[in-house]
């Protein structure tokens, strides 16, 4: 099994973590009520999905 020769120096190991970064998530309008919605998700607001109500708001 392979093993490292020398020991990353912990600058070299955070650069190399600093490119994974973190994205916020796209949103999209409801098709029903146009608030913002995560996409392929049910609407929280209204419980629409796909024109169709599959969640009951109270």
């Amino acid at each position: 099994m392979a093993v490292p020769k020398k020991k990353m120096s912990r600058s070299r190991t955070r650069k190399r973590k600093a490119a994974w970064k973190v994205e916020k998530a796209p949103s999209v309008a409801c098709e029903q009520c146009g608030t913002p919605k995560l996409p392929h998700r049910a609407c929280r607001n209204c419980g629409t999905y796909a024109g169709r109500e599959v969640i009951e708001t109270s």
